[in-house]
């Protein structure tokens, strides 16, 4: 069964009312569209942890900096409609970005430590625009639980830091990064990627499974896992913005990892235009 769209804010509002009512469990998966199977996974896990399941398709400008890919981002909301169907959906919030965004718009959020570093110092108001946007759809949604992908790890613990500051009791789950049969994780930027480039970003997977394999053998400093990454980086000519090993929770950088150690092992580059991001838990 198609799921049900609801366009504005007043209808979120008022279903939502219902919803909790009626006393019905909620699972919400924010996505901004595009939609690959590593977003169907969270809707599959979101149907075995709530009675109603929902979506938002919503490519959020606050998120985009002045020289990035907005106005080209990839968008099928036809095709997303048919593949939430799939994974049972309930229902989609699509806005035009007036509904989020109206004139006099003046409220953002900003979480100002794990935001720091990483894709928070190369994408300079990237994370405010995401906890802003996700700040308002729990408000808006209050589900119980709501669904993100281990993908974009460091956009995972600002979600985890601002719904615990702000004490809007959600249950925010990582899931798993999904990959291609081949290693690439999937991203509705892979669609960017000419052939010849899509062969050459399997080079960061191959770097995050060579370190994990030097951690399992024996190595534990950051600078030779990193390396791994690197080398694999240089063999195919991408351009790295960053490799860096830190622990799990805060994100803070680490010289090595100690016994027991929850780290993580993330990555960014430059395919031909096409910046993409991964990483791997190590240690712990």
């Amino acid at each position: 069964m198609a799921p049900q769209v609801l366009r504005t804010v007043a209808e979120v509002q008022a279903w939502a009312a219902d919803l909790r009512r009626a006393g019905r469990r909620l699972a919400l998966v924010p996505t901004m569209g595009y939609l690959h199977e590593g977003h169907l996974s969270l809707m599959r896990e979101g149907r075995k942890r709530a009675d109603v399941v929902a979506t938002s398709i919503f490519v959020n400008p606050t998120q985009f900096g002045p020289k990035e890919d907005l106005s080209r981002y990839p968008r099928d909301l036809q095709g997303d409609l048919a593949k939430c169907a799939s994974a049972g959906v309930d229902f989609v919030f699509a806005p035009e970005p007036g509904a989020m965004y109206p004139p006099g718009y003046e409220t953002y959020v900003e979480v100002t430590d794990v935001s720091q570093g990483l894709c928070g110092e190369r994408r300079p108001g990237h994370f405010r625009g995401v906890a802003t946007i996700v700040t308002q759809l729990l408000c808006l949604f209050r589900p119980d639980v709501a669904l993100f992908g281990e993908k974009d790890y460091q956009q995972l613990q600002v979600i985890r830091a601002l719904n615990r500051d702000l004490h809007l009791g959600v249950d925010i789950l990582g899931m798993p990064t999904v990959r291609e049969p081949d290693g690439l994780a999937m991203s509705s930027r892979n669609a960017y990627l000419s052939p010849e480039d899509r062969k050459r970003a399997l080079a960061i997977s191959r770097g995050l499974g060579a370190a994990q394999a030097l951690y399992r053998a024996g190595t534990s400093e950051a600078s030779a896992l990193t390396e791994a990454v690197r080398r694999e980086l240089r063999a195919v000519d991408l351009r790295e913005d960053y490799v860096e090993l830190v622990d799990a929770e805060r994100l803070k950088p680490l010289s090595s990892v100690q016994p027991g150690q929850p780290a993580r092992l993330l990555v960014a580059a430059f395919c031909g235009n096409t910046r993409l991001i991964d990483n791997q838990p190590i240690g712990g």
